[in-house]
């Protein structure tokens, strides 16, 4: 099962401290929220475990190996951060195939499966600049779960999303649990970011300034 270790990291951008000697511990099975003020350093965190940017000081170690060093991002990762972005002329279902096509590891089936799962008509022909924001919104959760990775990391994922859209993510997100995966959630809906989360850290000018595990109903 994957094990993410993070020490004493930390990062500046143009002499801005965003991330400041954070040390955490995340295993699979679990979604983990992150809680934060806009500019508090969340996205920051996800960037630097998905390898979109570099440690400055400190380590971000996946299972044995240690980003940076024995390879350049996450083996098996899928990533939903801030605007999605896919082709414009292309439908949901191409604009997967061709993207499912990187790595070959899923078919036609996978896809249709996943674009039912998240809300969005396989069969739909209408391009994607022609999609509403929570048709995007979907499609990018669709991309980014849909190998299965052994890290997911989803950025506002219920942003412009309609409440079945809503229940799609909290479905897909409990499937990733039981396979093993590890998920990582920033979410400003504070009662939203609790149903989603085993654990949530919160984050404070780069800092972790609280954690805390979140009691479910069926454990009471």
């Amino acid at each position: 099962m994957v094990q993410i270790e993070i020490n004493n990291l930390s990062k500046k951008i143009k002499g801005v401290t965003v991330l400041n000697n954070v040390n955490l511990t995340l295993t699979g099975g679990k979604c983990y929220g992150l809680e934060g003020k806009n500019g508090s350093g969340k996205t920051m965190l996800m960037r630097a475990i998905s390898g979109l940017i570099k440690p400055g000081k400190g380590t971000v170690k996946i299972n044995d190996g240690i980003l940076g060093k024995d390879f350049s991002f996450p083996p098996s990762i899928g990533v939903l951060i801030e605007n999605p972005a896919f082709i414009d002329e292309y439908s949901a279902f191409k604009n997967l195939e061709i993207l499912a096509s990187i790595n070959n590891k899923i078919g036609d089936d996978e896809i249709i499966k996943i674009l039912s799962e998240v809300g969005l008509n396989p069969d739909d022909k209408k391009k994607y600049k022609k999609f509403s924001l929570g048709m995007k919104q979907k499609l990018g959760i669709a991309n980014a779960v849909i190998e299965k990775p052994d890290i997911v990391l989803l950025d506002e994922p219920i942003n412009a999303i309609d409440s079945s859209g809503v229940e799609s993510v909290r479905r897909i997100i409990n499937n990733l649990k039981s396979e093993g995966s590890v998920i990582i959630v920033a979410c400003h809906d504070k009662e939203e970011l609790e149903i989603l989360s085993d654990e949530i850290y919160t984050i404070f000018e780069g800092e972790i300034v609280g954690h805390r595990i979140v009691e479910k109903e069926n454990e009471k």
